[in-house]
């Protein structure tokens, strides 16, 4: 752990390792300065006062040494706090600040590490204190992975923690730490799993209106993929990049001891996002004009552009559920999220069968579908927030919300350009599909639809492997760290099998579940086996991008990327469809070979790469934290 050179913090190595071991972000730190300052007076009950008690044991603050809580819940990395629709393409590298521990991180990151100890022979199936409770009368719990008397507290004492701190740090100095690929498999699964489900739910929210609207003819599935595109260069993602600031706002203030403050950092988002909401809106109410002038099939911009106009009702909706989201994330709350999106998915799914199909309404109940959607999220997520956790954060509607906007935009900018720089690339495919005609455009928005589903699962793993080899570099298990990164990759691989045999074996039935037009299923019928060839491709670059990042190299994986996106796979597309006359198939073919690339480079890179300097780039960033 971080508190000497035998071993550092677990926690200290996924907010370093993972995000690129950035540092703590003065513009930030000054933001919330200035708040503090300038509210003083009537926030001093509010912040101070009321969190007192309960900051002092949960929360270090922002300037103080790693080594003041040690803990950190191995296998918690937090995913983007965006979700991808269609992009499958690397971000640039950008500079957030790390969340803080909550109670629960802190007693998983225990249990991770007992368990490590207890494997390797260092330390009993149970607990320090739990060992003595339980051989005092509860011995036929022994065999069991955690001791606990039934109704117990499930918290470590500080006796525990500490003697597990003790053993952890003892047995790292000696070398006796040691995992096998059978543990990392099953962390490794264990973690991606909830994140495949929470990633399937919120990319159905675009499906959904994709399945319905497909069977009402080639022209509404390919306004609905131009709509969809163009909602997601123009709206989605600009409210997903400026809100990543509070990644960073909302993190500090709740890792400052200072929990009013994170209310009123998402309160600003909202009211900054609910100005932009103003272009954003007329941009969408105009925008057929403007799809009749870059899209030759004028039906296809029409239907587009009433898509666009139905769904400006829930813009401001998306926008609040975006700033909520990292609301609670700041809090280690993870969770409420994935139960909005329980509840939405389904919601929204059944509305869009309602509307366009009972009702008869036709296309336009596609994007009502949405709209209401949009709205039920922040709701469900406000519902969520007040009756169960994360409303010690809120503060109350202020005024003061309505001042010292500059750090914030000036964060939010590079987290948009971030955002629009990764939809870009996959998305300017499809408005260059509208060019090769209608069945091509349709046949277009069915490819990128089942290339992101099947992409829902090794992200997810990536994510999980990530973290996993980023936790263990931090407490200099170089071995064990090699061990899960081939286990991730033996995963990654594994997956792309499945996905391609899947898109392989069902290429004749997959298409009639989005369409009914003839045309459009033959189309995506023969070019269906390039989309699943590359799917091993797609795996493994995911998840070597994945380990890049939980060694803290992941800016080599993003540059790699953004060439063999824009330098390779966009000239070869572009000139294979539009030069060679290949069609779709020109199309894809850039961005196979882009991902055969990326695989191919990251992995070299990979095995070449010196691990063991990740461990004391780790050490020496930790020190400087």
């Amino acid at each position: 752990m971080a508190r000497n050179k035998a071993a550092r913090s677990l926690r200290a190595a996924e907010e370093q390792a993972i995000h690129g071991f950035r540092s703590s972000s003065p513009l930030a730190e000054a933001a919330i300065a200035r708040d503090l300052e300038n509210h003083a007076d009537d926030e001093g009950s509010n912040l101070t006062t009321d969190d007192d008690a309960s900051e002092t044991s949960t929360i270090r603050a922002l300037n103080s040494q790693p080594g003041t809580n040690p803990h950190s819940l191995a296998g918690s990395y937090q995913r983007p706090s965006f979700f991808t629709t269609i992009s499958h393409a690397t971000v640039v590298p950008h500079h957030i600040d790390p969340e803080v521990l909550t109670q629960r991180e802190r007693e998983q990151a225990i249990e991770d590490e007992r368990h490590l100890l207890s494997d390797n022979n260092v330390m009993g199936s149970a607990g320090p204190g739990k060992r003595q409770r339980a051989e005092e009368g509860a011995s036929a719990m022994e065999t069991t992975s955690l001791l606990r008397h039934e109704g117990e507290n499930n918290e470590y004492s500080a006796e525990d923690a500490a003697e597990i701190d003790r053993k952890w740090e003892e047995a790292v100095t000696a070398g006796l730490i040691h995992t096998t690929w059978r543990r990392e498999a099953q962390v490794i699964s264990k973690n991606a799993a909830p994140l495949v489900i929470t990633f399937l739910l919120q990319y159905s929210l675009t499906v959904a209106s994709i399945f319905t609207v497909g069977h009402l003819g080639k022209k509404e599935l390919g306004a609905v993929s131009l709509a969809s595109m163009s909602a997601n260069i123009t709206g989605y993602a600009v409210y997903q990049g400026l809100a990543t600031s509070l990644d960073t706002l909302c993190a500090q203030a709740y890792g400052s001891g200072r929990k009013k403050l994170v209310g009123l950092q998402m309160q600003k988002m909202i009211y900054f996002l609910c100005v932009i909401t103003v272009p954003i809106g007329l941009l969408w109410y105009f925008a057929d004009r403007i799809l009749i002038k870059i899209v030759p099939e004028e039906e296809v911009a029409r239907l587009a552009g009433l898509y666009l106009k139905v769904v400006i009702l829930g813009a401001p909706g998306y926008a609040c559920f975006e700033s909520g989201k990292r609301y609670v994330q700041a809090q280690g709350i993870f969770s409420a999220s994935l139960y909005v999106l329980i509840i939405c998915a389904p919601l929204n799914a059944f509305m869009n069968w309602l509307f366009v199909w009972k009702f008869e309404w036709g296309f336009v109940g596609a994007p009502i579908a949405v709209a209401i959607t949009d709205n039920l999220m922040p709701l469900f997520l406000f519902i969520y927030v007040s009756s169960t956790t994360g409303s010690e954060c809120w503060n109350g509607f202020t005024t003061r919300a309505l001042h010292n906007w500059g750090p914030m935009i000036r964060l939010a900018l590079p987290g948009l350009l971030m955002v629009e720089a990764e939809c870009l690339a996959f998305e300017v495919l499809t408005l260059a599909s509208s060019y090769l005609g209608t069945t091509t455009l349709a046949a277009q928005s069915i490819l990128s639809t089942i290339s992101s589903i099947t992409f829902q699962i090794p992200f997810p793993l990536s994510i999980s492997g990530s973290t996993r080899v980023a936790n263990l570099i931090g407490a200099s298990l170089v071995d064990p760290a090699k061990i899960s990164a081939k286990v991730t990759m033996g995963g990654a691989v594994i997956v792309g099998i499945l996905n391609m045999l899947l898109l392989s074996s069902l290429r004749g039935y997959i298409p009639r579940l989005f369409t009914s037009d003839v045309e459009v299923i033959a189309l995506v019928a023969r070019n269906l086996p390039l989309c699943a060839a590359f799917q091993l491709f797609d795996a493994t670059a995911t998840c070597c991008n994945g380990i890049l990042r939980g060694i803290g190299r992941q800016e080599f994986g993003g540059y790699v990327q953004l060439f063999c996106y824009y330098v390779v796979a966009m000239p070869i597309s572009f000139g294979t469809t539009f030069g060679l006359d290949w069609g779709l198939l020109g199309l894809w073919s850039g961005v196979a070979i882009a991902l055969f690339l990326v695989s191919l480079i990251e992995t070299f890179f990979l095995v070449r790469t010196n691990w063991d300097r990740s461990v004391e780039d780790a050490i020496r960033r930790n020190a400087m934290h």
